[in-house]
């Protein structure tokens, strides 16, 4: 019981980090561009606690699993006071409420890699190096001589001091010899290895064979380089991106199986779990969920922030707003499939808490 009350409290802190982030990107930008904010809330529902400051009313609503901004004039049709025209939403320029809207997705990727940056900075950045760390019994390296400690220093004449460019030269080699230049402690010398092909998994759980050599890489954990930190957490930001909208991607066309998808349930478990293991682990976590929550935010859902760029895009085409039936029968829409997934992703959660039960 403890734990599940620790994991509660992980996952609020959480998403309260991830959601006011989100949401203070669209208010930002709205005020910088003079519109005027009517509420700043934090999660949805009955309002448990309300402040009003300046024209803003800052609340805490009781279901917190989102937010939102409400703006002055955000409906095109809305009548709009002759002394608001300044300061309404849909009175503003095209890219000016495209800004706006992208702020919130903008503002969680931004989230995730300042909180990469203190988690490499001051936990450090791990580096996969060209240094071998172990040799597989049988394997086409172990024929061609490397052994433990070596270090792969070019391969066919191109020099590499990344394990991603040693790594990506071999699996790339469609099975031709490769000739790797070797350093051994003080000696520096050729060999000719045959890679063989691997029967693998990708990251989604599908079979991909690679070109293989069978070594494993030196992997340290490099402190006290903010240089190398930034750059990392940039990478692995997008990189993480990328892999969220491929993983969508993947579902959609059944590539991967919609069990995978979780909930509430899931993000506190996990959270709870990143939590006990230590900062540096929660931190870390939170960008993973903040890129998640961003990119998924920018998909052309009514609703959503993307859904609401879609309707941009339209009003760009056709020169003029998007009516409000179009729009308020798409947000129906929209309403209906994130309810609906909400629901299966509740199902997917309470069937793996039972699947654990009956395992342990």
């Amino acid at each position: 019981m403890e734990s599940f009350a620790y994991s509660v409290v992980a996952a609020i802190i959480g998403l309260g980090v991830l959601i006011v982030f989100h949401e203070f990107g669209h208010f930002l930008v709205a005020k910088l561009f003079g519109v005027g904010v009517i509420t700043f809330s934090v999660g949805f529902g009955p309002k448990l606690w309300v402040r009003k400051k300046g024209e803003t009313e800052y609340a805490l609503s009781a279901f917190p699993l989102g937010g939102y901004v409400k703006m002055v004039g955000e409906d095109p049709d809305q009548e709009v006071q002759p002394d608001e025209m300044g300061k309404s939403f849909a009175h503003k320029s095209l890219l000016k409420r495209i800004a706006i809207v992208v702020a919130g997705p903008g503002f969680n990727l931004l989230l995730a890699v300042l909180l990469l940056m203190v988690v490499y900075t001051f936990y450090g950045v791990p580096v996969m190096s060209t240094q071998v760390s172990g040799v597989e019994k049988g394997s086409p390296a172990e024929n061609a001589g490397i052994v433990k400690g070596d270090r792969i220093i070019a391969i066919d004449g191109n020099a590499v001091d990344q394990w991603e460019e040693l790594s990506g030269g071999i699996k790339s080699s469609g099975g031709k010899a490769l000739k790797l230049q070797i350093r051994r402690g003080s000696e520096t010398f050729d060999l000719t290895v045959q890679p063989t092909q691997k029967e693998g998994k990708n990251i989604f759980g599908e079979r991909k064979d690679d070109w293989m050599i069978g070594i494993g890489s030196q992997v340290s954990i490099e402190k006290g380089n903010p240089g190398l930190a930034i750059v990392r957490a940039f990478y692995q930001t997008y990189d993480y991106s990328k892999l969220t909208l491929q993983a969508f991607y993947k579902m959609i066309v059944g590539d991967v199986s919609p069990r995978n998808i979780g909930g509430p349930i899931l993000i506190a478990q996990m959270a709870g779990q990143q939590a006990q293991e230590g900062l540096g682990s929660f931190l870390a976590f939170l960008a993973v969920l903040s890129i998640n929550l961003g990119v998924l935010n920018l998909l052309p859902v009514p609703v959503l922030d993307g859904g609401h760029l879609l309707f941009f895009l339209v009003e760009a085409v056709i020169r003029k707003p998007v009516a409000v039936k179009y729009r308020e029968m798409a947000q129906q829409l929209g309403i209906c499939l994130l309810a609906l997934l909400m629901v299966y992703a509740f199902y997917n959660d309470i069937v793996r808490f039972f699947e654990k039960q009956v395992g342990g």
